[in-house]
């Protein structure tokens, strides 16, 4: 997350965000039941890649939005 803030601090004209996408159901984390499709946890990394200009930066969120750090 600091490595985020440091980024847009340095780079005035990027965005710059870290995300957490929930559990999610991958080859990875076979062993364990439950998590969202790849495709549930993608829909936030979409929406943070596609911001405007005008969009948060610096800062952590998941599906909800920001999440205090």
């Amino acid at each position: 997350m600091s490595l985020a803030v440091q980024y847009a601090k340095s780079q005035p004209g990027v965005g710059f965000n870290a995300i957490e996408p929930g559990f999610t159901a991958t080859d990875m984390t076979a062993g364990f039941e439950g998590g969202r499709t790849p495709q549930e946890s993608a829909r936030t990394i979409v929406r943070l890649a596609t911001l405007g200009a005008d969009g948060p930066t610096g800062a952590f969120q998941d599906e909800n939005g920001e999440l205090r750090w």
